[in-house]
């Protein structure tokens, strides 16, 4: 096998913990490397094309880009910084053939990174670490070097791969410089290094036309496209090729247009290179996965393999007195389609219909992802019910196993003895402990991913949200039993109507409400946090009995707590096993999974024979 390289392509991808300034540090790498015109007005972020990545600060979708620097091509893929959209970080290592660490040069190395370079060090990938943030009054840019050594003996990196160039940066301002004492003024040196340590794409100059996809999109002119890098051999437009699928079946297909990155634009071109990211139009039948290659002469690549999913969830039509009213899409057949079409574009993610037909379960990697995914459909329209999030539990040898978080807590000293307790509590263990005698300490615990369903809100409060918490999938390991999942019951409405000042005020020694006066109840939904363990049927909708005693004016100085909006996370937190999630465009509700309460006792009543 004679491989050469192509030296005028360079593949990278930007690996980062969240809010570590990936894609600010991407915005200076199109200014700095003549992308835009000199008078042109950019927005700050260009990468974060989603709402919900603006409005979150995170990036939840791999996206792909390129600059040209010294007339080389570099082909940069932002990838997500969150470990529950590993999906995405799999099929974006497979397109690139080196990996730009960056890391804040106060935080150091967090668990997310920690999961993405695991995965860019198994495939062998050259890595830069690039300091960034040293600007901050704490930066500890040292010390988080060392960290950054430790990281990757602790990820049984090889010689060559420890062996990395470091950078320093405040991206920011768009500076990069070798050591701390340059004064840097742009990021040349930055691209120089990528140049340099970074090789460009390998292929076999004997092999014929061979990409895998990697991404899929759709355009309104071109239907869907097919992006993947072209490992071997080139390709024109109009050529006829196949699509090798899962199954191993070839299935013939004729390519309408050729494009390649340009910036973040797609640029037309009559023949593609190898090693080059290709965009195909005029594809229909394509998954993530498939080969793309020459129909007379068909071999098929390895397949991307994504972890398995750990977490599932319930997804049903809404079954509310309230359906309908606010949402344009709620059928169940658009919902499995809307369902299915996410799994196209995400391989981390699995649809399955249950038995009944009704209700669809859909396993990801974390429940972030899959709250994610509820808000994506709930701003396009659809309303939906969804359950509690579960644990996929497997078998090994007859044993239940389960799988298990290295989980990260960095908080304020005054916290840890609630923290160690609450988490022995839920089967979790303490494997490390630094105190940097700063004030605050840094925690290691070994936990099942069923004991963090739900915690995050408590975590919160107990450290008066100023504790920091990650996690990342450490494997499986023997059930390590059952334990308590939530103490507090729920204030559950008797009927259908309006919520009334007079009705709530009288609750509210009852428990933290969730509804406000004139908000519309139902029969079976949940208006509040019950103080005690059990639930209680209460009347949200009671008014005050008028008599011809009363003063004027005596029932305005009602004055309720006033309640903390519902979000998406927190219910989906809150609920227990016999309850759901209603999502709408407009509302997110709290509701039984039975709606009446004299079925919901007679079930009880039958569960305690």
């Amino acid at each position: 096998m004679n491989k050469i390289h192509n030296d005028k392509i360079r593949n990278i991808a930007i690996i980062a913990h969240v809010d570590h300034g990936k894609t600010t540090l991407v915005d200076h790498m199109f200014k700095q490397s003549g992308l835009y015109r000199d008078n042109q007005e950019v927005e700050d972020r260009v990468m974060d094309s989603m709402d919900l990545e603006r409005e979150r600060g995170i990036t939840i979708a791999a996206k792909n880009c390129s600059v040209i620097w010294n007339d080389v091509k570099i082909n940069i893929l932002d990838t997500p910084g969150h470990a529950d959209f590993g999906g995405e970080v799999e099929r974006a290592l497979m397109m690139v053939d080196g990996v730009i660490l960056l890391v804040d040069s106060s935080e150091g190395p967090l668990p997310q990174t920690r999961f993405v370079l695991k995965k860019a060090l198994e495939s062998r990938l050259p890595v830069i670490v690039v300091v960034n943030k040293i600007d901050r009054k704490d930066a500890r840019p040292q010390e988080v070097l060392n960290e950054v050594y430790d990281l990757f003996i602790d990820l049984d990196a090889n010689e060559e791969q420890i062996e990395f160039p470091v950078l320093y940066a405040v991206g920011r301002e768009g500076i990069a410089q070798k050591t701390l004492e340059d004064k840097g003024n742009n990021l040349s040196v930055l691209f120089d290094t990528i140049l340099e340590n970074i090789p460009g794409p390998e292929y076999d100059p004997n092999e014929p036309f061979q990409m895998i996809v990697a991404d899929l999109n759709y355009s309104d002119y071109l239907g869907r496209l097919a992006i993947g890098k072209v490992v071997n051999g080139s390709v024109k437009q109009n050529a006829e090729l196949v699509c090798i699928n899962e199954e191993n079946e070839t299935l013939p297909l004729r390519v309408s247009k050729i494009q390649v990155y340009q910036g973040l634009t797609y640029k037309e071109v009559p023949e593609i290179s190898p090693g080059d990211i290709a965009i195909l139009s005029g594809i229909e039948d394509v998954h993530i996965g498939d080969t793309i290659c020459n129909k007379e002469n068909p071999k098929p690549l390895k397949r991307i393999v994504v972890d398995e999913p750990v977490i599932s969830m319930i997804f049903s039509h809404n079954t509310s007195p309230l359906s309908g009213r606010e949402g344009k899409i709620v059928q169940s057949n658009k919902i499995k389609e809307r369902l299915l079409k996410e799994t196209l574009r995400n391989v981390a993610l699995k649809v399955e219909d249950s038995l009944d037909g009704d209700h669809f379960i859909v396993k990801g990697r974390g429940e972030f992802q899959l709250a994610i995914l509820i808000e994506t459909m709930r701003r396009e329209g659809y309303e939906l019910s969804v359950g509690r999030p579960q644990v996929i539990f497997r078998k090994k040898e007859g044993k239940t196993i389960e799988p298990i978080e290295h989980l990260f807590i960095d908080t304020e000293e005054e916290f840890v003895g609630i923290i160690s307790e609450k988490l022995s509590k839920k089967k979790g263990r303490m494997i490390n402990l630094v105190n940097h005698g700063t004030g605050r300490v840094r925690i290691e615990f070994s936990i099942p991913s069923r004991s963090l369903i739900g915690y995050r809100n408590e975590f919160l409060t107990d450290t008066k949200g100023t504790g920091i918490m990650n996690s990342y999938l450490q494997g499986y390991e023997e059930y390590r039993g059952d334990f308590p999942t939530r103490l507090t019951g729920s204030l559950v409405s008797d009927r259908n109507g309006e919520a009334l000042s007079y009705a709530l005020f009288n609750l509210e020694p009852r428990g933290i409400l969730f509804v406000n006066p004139n908000d519309a109840v139902y029969e079976g939904m949940i208006v509040g946090e019950h103080n005690r363990d059990n639930d209680l049927d209460v009347n949200p909708c009671k008014g005050k009995k008028l008599t011809n005693m009363r003063a004027s004016g005596k029932d305005d100085s009602i004055i309720l707590t006033p309640v903390i909006p519902m979000t998406l996370e927190r219910a989906i937190e809150f609920i227990k096993d016999d309850e759901l999630v209603e999502v709408t465009p407009k509302n997110i509700r709290l509701r039984k999974g039975i709606l009446s309460s004299q079925l919901r006792h007679t079930q009880r009543a039958k569960s305690l024979k």
